[in-house]
């Protein structure tokens, strides 16, 4: 049996401002490099910077709801999904996972997964895909390296934390869900995987660093758990 990672891979990596080609290259030969050691990977791609944009450009718009913002944002996720899926090509299934609950049938090595219901993050569906996989890992990968004490961008003497657990960081984060918010990971996907006993570990964008994970050595990140 392959080992499987379920891995949230946020839309800020896929398309900055735009498509992030060297990126997505060195990503495919990161991915492929395991595959070949019996690894599977399930990959659910944020909306990230294009989410925000349309986010952006509809809250000029009078009455928009919370719901219509969060469609968008969904929608720019299975935009980004349909891009790395191009990127593995054949090496990917040809279905993208929309509905995290629904039993997956592939035996594919790499499997694709967009944003799925208004009201949550893909990081939300990446826990539910963990459930439904049986895995007791997400590994999340976003440009944001650790969790950190408070916002990094507004403090600079914001410290890291490497290890942390699930009541603190939500009493950090909150209960509650915004459309287009920027959190390591989210409050209602932070719940959920208090719930399920599933362990969450914050990584950059550093390939090696992923690689470290990957191969129990020391690497640079947050874990969260119980």
């Amino acid at each position: 049996m392959p080992k499987t990672i379920i891995l949230s891979l946020g839309g800020s990596l896929i398309a900055p401002d735009k498509i992030d080609v060297s990126f997505l290259k060195n990503f495919r030969k990161t991915i492929e490099k395991y595959i070949k050691k019996n690894y599977r990977f399930v990959v659910v791609c944020g909306g990230g910077s294009i989410a925000r944009q349309f986010q952006k450009a509809a809250s000029r718009k009078k009455n928009i709801t919370s719901r219509d913002l969060d469609w968008l944002g969904i929608y720019a996720t299975m935009i980004n999904a349909n891009v790395v899926k191009q990127v593995f090509g054949n090496s990917a299934d040809k279905n993208i996972i929309q509905n995290p609950t629904k039993k997956i049938d592939s035996n594919k090595k790499i499997i694709l997964a967009s944003g799925w219901k208004p009201g949550w993050s893909t990081d939300y569906d990446a826990v539910l895909l963990a459930k439904n996989l049986k895995a007791k890992t997400v590994i999340n990968m976003s440009n944001v390296d650790y969790v950190y004490d408070k916002d990094p961008k507004k403090h600079k003497n914001a410290k890291k934390i490497k290890n942390i657990c699930w009541k603190h960081y939500r009493r950090m984060v909150g209960d509650k869900w915004i459309a287009g918010l920027n959190a390591p990971f989210d409050p209602i996907a932070a719940k959920e995987a208090e719930k399920s006993g599933i362990k969450v570990i914050i990584i950059g964008k550093d390939l090696r660093n992923f690689e470290n994970l990957l191969n129990d050595r020391k690497f640079n990140g947050t874990m969260i758990e119980n």
